[in-house]
């Protein structure tokens, strides 16, 4: 969904006037489930700010206090703040709670890369919004207002987001993981069936799981996700029996090369901000070093 369409395909710009505001009256949107982050995307984003300005105004809706809520815009609000700008070009619409959570989560959805958790929390916010709404479908697009009778409202967000109504279910699960897991999961370190399936384990169960990882990054494969799952629903899930689980030898298992994270965080650039991004930068800089001294040692010969 484009911003145009946010007006059923008509240009918003002519329908509604774009007018500066200042920053510090600008606040985020309540339980914004989509992450802002200082690394290389919003760099290259503060630069396109300092030479061209805001480009694409934000949506905003005013609040009681006489400020700002953003609905669509935070990271060129992010932007605007790191390139010293004092104000931005807003659209102001009237809109209730349940209308700017679909079109946050709609705006938002065109992003090129989505966390797992950041679809969770986004899918489960439109689900319970578009609910609030009953059949009234004509918030956003000429798409979302076509009437689909005898399906149900996941099925209708499904369409909406292009997912399987299944997928939408599955993504909304792992809201109920603990948020260190929740976190594993974005990291890649669990992949994202087993994470649905530890998601019905109980609070206490989850942390035995994290206390596992943490002490030797052991994270559990289908199979075994789906062995505690039974086992915690039919109340049999001891820690002991979640260690023995998570003990079992998997296929072509070999012992993981451990690093001091605490020694390592030290020293990593600021804009890493996840353990991947910090894997991905020791072995570039592993290779780099391997290159020079491959280079040292034809000079020699």
């Amino acid at each position: 969904m484009t911003f145009l369409s946010l007006c059923n395909g008509k240009d918003i710009l002519n329908i509604e006037k774009a007018i500066p505001i200042p920053l510090e009256k600008l606040f985020d949107f309540p339980n914004h489930p989509f992450q802002v982050n200082d690394d290389k995307e919003m760099e290259n984003m503060v630069e396109t700010v300092k030479t061209g300005g805001i480009i694409m105004p934000l949506v905003v809706r005013q609040r009681d206090d006489g400020n700002y809520e953003i609905i669509s815009g935070h990271r060129r609000k992010r932007a605007s703040q790191l390139a010293n700008l004092k104000e931005v070009p807003c659209i102001i619409r009237d809109l209730s709670d349940d209308e700017a959570t679909i079109i946050m989560v709609d705006s938002n959805m065109q992003r090129t890369k989505i966390l797992p958790s950041e679809k969770a929390k986004a899918y489960k916010m439109k689900l319970e919004a578009e609910k609030h709404q009953g059949q009234r479908k004509d918030l956003t697009s000429d798409q979302i207002g076509q009437k689909l009778p005898n399906k149900t409202t996941r099925e209708k967000v499904a369409e909406e987001l292009g997912e399987s109504a299944t997928n939408i279910q599955r993504y909304i699960r792992l809201t109920e993981l603990i948020p260190e897991l929740l976190k594993l999961v974005d990291e890649e370190r669990i992949a994202f069936s087993p994470a649905v399936d530890l998601s019905y384990l109980t609070e206490d169960e989850q942390y035995v799981i994290l206390n596992i990882y943490d002490y030797d990054e052991k994270t559990p494969n289908v199979s075994q996700a789906k062995h505690l799952k039974m086992l915690s629903q039919e109340g049999k899930l001891t820690a002991d029996k979640i260690e023995e689980i998570m003990g079992e030898q998997k296929p072509n298992q070999v012992e993981k090369f451990k690093l001091n994270k605490e020694r390592i965080q030290k020293i990593l650039p600021k804009s890493i901000q996840t353990e991947k991004q910090a894997e991905d930068f020791i072995v570039k800089c592993i290779e780099e070093h391997n290159e020079r001294e491959e280079k040292k040692r034809s000079y020699e010969r």
